[in-house]
């Protein structure tokens, strides 16, 4: 029997994952400058990309847009971009910003304001609250006018809490103390909210960040910012939302706290503060236990409540030549993903097989489970080069992928983590659990739980069932690999948020066009 899995009845067909996306946590892929770039400058020059470089079955470029729904081979209505390696000047044409620029109006935007490249240096200044930094505040009016004219939705510019355990990043930004972190956030938000377009004029909702890196930073971090969200004290200007980063993004036991807190501050209002997004967010179970926490707070707190979560492992995958070929939901057992090194080698450079298909009869995986992209995609279009074929720079490289075809796996890596989200959770509502989704003598179900929390009115009862569960906390693993208040343990594990398994050699060409993003994929 084949153990090449198909999305599809037949290759030609169009599989519209908006149409199955259903009321689950919504998930954003992060795009990439790298692919973005595919897309925008083929819709613009037509040419980017050779007519015969394209797969016989993909020739439009617009096939692999999923933010297309007319042509997209997988359309798909969300996504989220950061404003860290956008072209922040929309004053210029930039085609290789079309993807996102020029995106149908149907389509839903989260802007991520490049927090972390402050962080990092990336973005240079002094941003401490009231330095008078002048490249600080230009930095400032580009982001505030991008996110207010490109996203649907867009992050404050927030100053991640892990820089002050790290001696670079302090260093590169100004910013040694957590309140140093928490007042440079607060004069960042007070020039968005002073200077911000407005929902009613046409602008972003904009999602307050919560930062910090343990469960009392985290509580000092949110008692000084929810001002931001109170329609009373910020009438007509307030924040629409919350993005939660640091160790609110993986740690339940926070989330939990976090969540009641807002609802009895009245920071959960209908058609005030509707969508909550999770920071770089990638364990599957995590899909299934977003989507819990989202019902439980339509059902009784907030009906137009809408968690999103992102990350960027498909893009980040690619680039150290891994490629998504299994979705595993085992009953009462570990959800995820599986990725290896497939092919790279010249000998496949006149292979018609489909690439699937090549991958499992070569044995170079168990099973393969096609998408829109691979099963239009033969071997030879992934190891183009031949024994003895040069690069652009005249040199002949070790590896036989050029930069399109990371843009093809890409894509079917894209594809892969949406579907592996949709299924989880289709899976759970059929009875499926993760091993993570009861606790460890199977007597308790996090949904049960996650019921009871918001189902009572009491604030102090919510939060005694939430203190009551703290052994179970500790079982559920979060994105970084750590449970419960341990999550944030995870901090030099920035660029472990998937396993990646085995390597490959690739072109420092490939590589450094691909660097946009390596950056990408950081600690939120």
């Amino acid at each position: 029997m084949s153990k090449v899995k198909t999305s599809t009845k037949d290759c030609m067909d169009q599989d519209n994952l908006t149409a199955k996306q259903n009321d689950y946590a919504i998930f954003l892929p992060a795009i990439s400058g790298f692919y973005a770039t595919f897309i925008g400058k083929q819709r613009v020059n037509n040419d980017y990309v050779d007519v015969n470089r394209m797969p016989a079955a993909i020739q439009d470029m617009e096939q692999m847009n999923w933010l297309n729904d007319q042509k997209g081979l997988f359309p798909y209505k969300w996504s989220l971009y950061s404003g860290g390696h956008a072209n922040l000047d929309l004053n210029k044409d930039d085609a290789s910003e079309d993807m996102v620029r020029k995106r149908d109006p149907n389509t839903f935007m989260l802007g991520d304001s490049g927090g972390f490249q402050i962080a990092k240096g990336l973005w240079e200044g002094d941003w401490k609250a009231n330095s008078g930094c002048p490249k600080a505040q230009k930095k400032r009016e580009l982001v505030l006018n991008w996110l207010d004219n490109t996203a649907d939705y867009g992050m404050i510019l927030d100053i991640p809490t892990w820089v002050i355990h790290d001696k670079k990043a302090s260093n590169a930004c100004q910013i040694k103390t957590l309140q140093e972190a928490v007042d440079a956030t607060k004069f960042n938000n007070e020039y968005f909210i002073d200077n911000r377009k407005g929902v009613s004029n046409g602008g972003t909702r904009f999602l307050n960040v919560l930062q910090g890196d343990n469960h009392t930073s985290a509580d000092e971090w949110y008692k000084q910012m929810k001002v931001y969200c109170d329609p009373t004290v910020y009438p007509d200007r307030h924040f629409d939302g919350w993005s939660m980063g640091g160790q609110n993004m993986c740690d339940v036991h926070l989330v939990l706290k976090r969540l009641v807190a807002l609802r009895h501050d009245n920071l959960l209002q209908q058609g005030v503060h509707d969508w909550m997004h999770f920071l770089g967010t990638s364990k599957l179970e995590w899909a299934v236990l977003l989507t819990t926490i989202q019902r439980a707070v339509r059902k009784y707190v907030n009906p137009n409540f809408t968690i999103s979560f992102d990350c960027a492992s498909p893009f980040l995958a690619t680039a150290n030549g891994q490629v998504y070929h299994e979705i595993l939901t085992p009953e009462d057992g570990k959800w995820s993903y599986r990725m290896n090194p497939i092919a790279d080698s010249k000998d496949y450079s006149t292979d018609t097989r489909l690439y699937g298909t090549a991958a499992v009869d070569d044995k170079l995986v168990d099973v393969f489970e096609e998408s829109p992209i691979s099963s239009r995609t033969q071997m030879k279009d992934i190891c183009v080069y031949k024994p003895g074929d040069t690069n652009k720079n005249g040199k002949e490289g070790k590896t036989s992928w050029d930069s399109f075809s990371y843009a093809l796996l890409m894509g079917h890596n894209v594809w892969t983590h949406i579907e592996s989200v949709q299924r989880a959770n289709r899976e759970f509502d059929a009875g499926n659990y993760p091993r993570m989704m009861r606790n460890n003598t199977g007597t308790i179900l996090f949904k049960d739980v996650v019921e009871s929390i918001f189902a009572t009115p009491n604030r102090a009862e919510a939060e005694e069932i939430i203190e009551s569960n703290s052994k179970y906390w500790m079982e559920i693993v979060g994105t970084r690999g750590f449970s419960g208040k341990k999550a944030m343990n995870a901090r030099t594990q920035a660029n472990k948020q998937f396993d990646i398994q085995g390597s490959v050699t690739v072109d420092k060409e490939v590589k450094e066009k691909y660097k946009p993003v390596l950056d990408l994929f950081e600690e939120a």
